[in-house]
């Protein structure tokens, strides 16, 4: 298995990125790795960490970083030689199985839909991350791919959400939901009510209506279908009200000696229940709809966060995700 990772994508690259990678070599003795940037950067911040170069490690040198500020078209066109765009070539050329990238989140997407491009038949890729919720797990498609959607882009957006359930969360029947104003079939925009319409005749979907946004977390659909621009706001929404109450908790924990020992006796507790919602944990969200896996991690990556995208991108390629899409599809 050899997965390519952007060394220099990231608030944190390349130091955490290539520290991620020590430690996913080490978790997984079968894993390779090449990672694209300053080969004698990314070798020198390796061995001041006290780590040997492993020789399932490989370095393919690039002279250009595309930074946040980029524009996304413009950066893959122009910036040839980035990090970025020469690992996706890798992975486009079958050099790799999986590509990883905490960069600038308009050109991952846009490099990966023009250098390894969308199965056949698939009309738009989507982001795809996975959320906690009352019943286990959930899948939110898209999160931010497609600001703007035709109505025919749900009910590919529901399969390949349902497929990825089914395959990777290991829900064997997921059902689907529409995330929208209300439960009402005729509610939402034009766009909303005619993918509705499509999404209930669609026979190879467990299709079950509407989901307000408060119904979200209920875990009454496992995948939740969403354009990019309401879906982003959705997780967004969800992660900064993770962290507002979490910092109520800690103002109302800390108020005196009898409040700071029942956080004491909690602590165990509330620290299992912020693993569960924290990112870092999964590492990034998986580019549905493509030749090859692309995993999107979060821009504040951390080494830990790093790892774990890797090992995720391991799994996605493991399973054959692309190939069950490509053949459900078909």
């Amino acid at each position: 298995m050899k997965i390519v990772v952007d060394g220099f994508g990231g608030d944190y690259a390349p130091k955490e990125t290539v520290l991620g990678c020590a430690m996913a070599l080490d978790a997984r003795k079968d894993l390779e790795l090449i990672v694209t940037g300053n080969e004698a950067l990314l070798k020198k911040l390796l061995t001041e960490e006290g780590y040997t170069v492993s020789d399932r490690l490989q370095f393919v040198n690039t002279t250009e970083i595309v930074e946040n500020e980029d524009d996304p078209i413009s950066a893959i066109r122009r910036k040839k030689d980035s990090s970025l765009v020469v690992g996706l070539r890798l992975v486009s050329e079958q050099a790799g199985d999986a590509f990883v990238s905490a960069g600038n989140t308009g050109a991952v997407l846009t490099g990966a839909t023009l250098i390894i491009k969308r199965i056949q038949g698939i009309k738009r890729a989507a982001l795809c991350p996975t959320i906690p919720t009352k019943k286990g797990k959930a899948v939110i498609i898209d999160v931010g791919a497609n600001a703007e959607c035709k109505p025919e882009f749900f009910p590919q957006f529901a399969m390949m959400g349902s497929v990825y359930a089914k395959e990777i969360l290991g829900i064997q029947n997921p059902r689907a939901g529409l995330i929208n104003i209300g439960v009402e079939h005729h509610k939402g925009t034009s766009t909303i009510v005619e993918a509705h319409a499509m999404l209930k005749e669609d026979k190879n979907i467990t299709f079950v209506g509407n989901v307000e946004a408060r119904d979200i977390l209920n875990g009454d659909a496992e995948v939740l279908v969403s354009d990019g621009w309401t879906g982003n706001i959705a997780l967004k929404t969800l992660e900064g009200t993770a962290s507002t109450l979490f910092y109520f908790l800690k103002q109302v924990f800390y108020q005196n000696i009898i409040t700071k020992l029942a956080a004491a006796i909690l602590k165990p507790g509330l620290s299992t229940i912020k693993k569960m919602m924290d990112a870092k944990e999964v590492g990034g969200a998986p580019l549905l709809g493509l030749n090859a896996p692309v995993v999107k991690a979060h821009g504040n990556s951390d080494r830990v966060a790093f790892k774990n995208a890797i090992l995720f991108a391991a799994t996605l390629a493991d399973k054959d995700l692309c190939g069950k899409i490509r053949k459900h599809l078909s």
